[in-house]
Parts: C-alpha cells; structure tokens; sequence
C-alpha cells in the first residue's frame, strides 16, 4: 500500500538510484517511501518470491527480474537483511559498489560493526542506522510507506565514517519523515537493549504463561493483558539473532528485573510483616515514575492527558463516526485506546485530550448522543 497526498511530495534529499537489499517489512517500506517520493529504488532479496512482491506493491524494480546488466549502479545501498548476515551483505556492498554509500538498518549497532571492521569493510562509506519502527507481521506485503513518520532513526557513526556518508543517512530518515538521533554503537545498544529489548523478553515470558492456561479463564482477560502481550507476536527467528547479537546489555538489564522480582516476591511471601505494604506501593510508585517520564507524541518532556471512555456499539463504522465528530467538535484527540470483550454488545473508546477540553468534549458528545462513562 503506498503513501497518498492530495499535494505532491517535497523533493527528496536522497539521490538515487537507492538499491534495497532484502525486501522484508523495513527494505520494502523503505522503497514504498522513497518511490512515493520519486526516487529510482532497485530491490534485491535471496527469496525470488519477497523481491517479486515488493515489486508488485510499488516498493521498488526487482533486480532479478530485470537482470544484472540492466541494473544502475546505486548511489546508496541500505542493506536491510537479518541481523545475521549483516555485516557480510554490508561488505559485500562495499565491495561491489566502491563509488556507493552504504548504510544498514539492523537493530544491533556494536556486533555489525565489529564485523564490518574485521572483514575489512571501508568504514569511510559504511554507517549504521537503525529505525525504530515495525509491525508484529512481517514481510514485504506487510511494507507501509508511513512506517517511519515521526519514528526515531538513529545514526551511528562507524569512527571512520565520511561526513558525506553521515549526510545520506540522515537525508533518508528525514525524507521518510523520521526524527534522528546520532548515538555511537554501544551507547545504541545499551539503549535499545532496555526500552526495546528487554520489554519483548517481559512480553515473551508472560506471554508464555497463558500456554496451558483454560481457555475458559482467557475469556476474562481484559485489555491490560492484551497491552502487555501484544509484542509477544513477534518472529521467534527474528528475536533469536537480535538478543544473541545484543545478549550482554540484555543480561545486565535483566539482571535489575531479577532483583525487583526478588524483591517482591520476598513482600508478597509475608505480605502482612511490617513494612510490607509500604514496600508493594514503592514498588508500585516506582513503576509510576518510570511510565511517567516516556515522552508524548510531541517528544520532549511528557505532559498529562485527560481521559474519557466512550461506549460505541459492535457495528462497523462507529469508531470511525466518533474520531470525525470529535473532529468535528474541534478537539485534538492526543491519545486512543480501545478494549472490546468477546461476545459483549458495545465496545470502550478511551481517549485522551488536554484537561481544558475534556469537559467540553464530555458535553458536546452527550449532546450527540454517545454515551461518556465519566
């Protein structure tokens, strides 16, 4: 599904022609985004089947099908395989393009770039990136050219890497409407292994949980589980080389769940000794402070929302009526959560505006009808 505007696009700052390898989720949108933008992207991927459909939805002209002696030589190569083959595909890059910048979008920075490095990769064109965008599905026909919009993509300079090199890296995130950040390697992965890392591990482990579990108690589950287990979808295969690659800061920040869990479990095993039920809430609390400091959709410092749940009936097209008569009563709509339980009649709309508004936004929904669970 490619990217629609009722204006043309701005000029893209990425010179083409881009060759894409590996055309699952990201290599595809990547092409989606810079084809909408007029840029000659080329596609290559070791299954004939992904690069046949990233072609199909627009992503890009497959290379296969086109043959060698037709193909341009690019001007950027973004390598966007499996974190496994990274770094070799990356030299190889190097290699077969020596006038090319060459860029990865892997979600490990320190491993690639070692390797890069050991098998002798001309730094000076390498530099490795890595968007902070995805999808539980993947594959190219689960591409969207939009991915990336307001996404973090961070740039990690190699050491060695040109300011020409650093310039197209940071020209593709921009032109696919994302917000970059330059960390070094290992800074990257130490980040990453906390705020993304480790929460898939979390969502995995108690994810695995519900495997024996009757189905006639899953019938209960509200949204808070779905909320906390909607990670756990992700690609075994996929995660298997990302916590291998990363395992270290991994570990260590395991190692600080391993000690909280330690420590309620030894609360919660004499939960009426003193200070028990002082602990449990600093625990609580604790959770509270760190929720409280991941910024809004705005970025920067996070600011406090109000929230009103809205009922709407189990029919199609009552959510889509309710966001255009919020829009319609001129309110900006800052955050939306919906939770729905099996074989119940309505559905909750939670959503969030500025506390001024909320009042208004009650009134002029009653006044329309819906039902505001206050």
């Amino acid at each position: 599904m490619t990217q629609t505007s009722s204006a043309p696009p701005a000029p893209a700052a990425t010179s083409g022609p881009v060759l894409v390898v590996g055309a699952g989720l990201l290599g595809a949108s990547i092409g989606l985004g810079l084809r909408h933008l007029g840029v000659d992207v080329w596609l290559q991927d070791a299954s004939p089947t992904a690069e046949a459909v990233a072609q199909d939805i627009g992503a890009g002209r497959s290379c296969r099908a086109a043959g060698e002696d037709r193909i341009p030589e690019p001007a950027l190569v973004v390598v966007a395989t499996p974190p496994d083959v990274t770094a070799q595909t990356v030299v190889e890059a190097l290699g077969r393009h020596p006038e090319a910048v060459v860029l990865d979008i892997a979600s490990v920075k320190e491993a690639v770039l070692d390797d890069v490095r050991a098998l002798g990769g001309d730094l000076t064109r390498y530099v490795g990136t890595h968007p902070m965008a995805g999808r539980e599905r993947s594959g190219p026909v689960a591409a969207r050219g939009e991915l990336f919009t307001s996404m973090p993509w961070v740039v990690c300079d190699s050491g060695r890497s040109a300011p020409a090199a650093l310039a197209a890296a940071k020209n593709l995130a921009v032109d696919l409407g994302a917000t970059v950040t330059f960390m070094d390697a290992r800074e990257h992965d130490a980040t990453v292994a906390l705020i993304s890392h480790l929460p898939q591990v979390m969502s995995s482990l108690l994810a695995s949980r519900l495997q024996d579990t009757p189905l006639h108690h899953l019938s209960l589950a509200g949204q808070g589980l779905r909320d906390t287990t909607r990670i756990a979808a992700s690609d075994p295969g996929l995660w298997v080389q990302i916590l291998s690659a990363n395992a270290a800061p991994v570990v260590a920040s395991l190692h600080g769940v391993r000690q909280d869990l330690d420590r309620l479990i030894a609360t919660l095993e004499a939960p009426q000794a003193p200070g028990a039920r002082l602990d449990i809430a600093q625990l609580m609390a604790e959770g509270n402070a760190g929720r409280a400091r991941i910024p809004g959709k705005h970025g920067g410092a996070p600011r406090a929302f109000a929230t009103l749940t809205v009922l709407v009936g189990d029919v199609p097209g009552q959510i889509a009526r309710l966001l255009t008569e919020i829009g319609e009563i001129g309110v900006n709509l800052e955050d939306l959560r919906l939770e729905h339980s099996p074989g119940q009649p309505v559905g909750l709309v939670e959503v969030s505006v500025l506390p001024n508004r909320r009042k208004e936004l009650v009134e002029a929904l009653q006044e329309r009808g819906w039902k505001v669970v206050q």
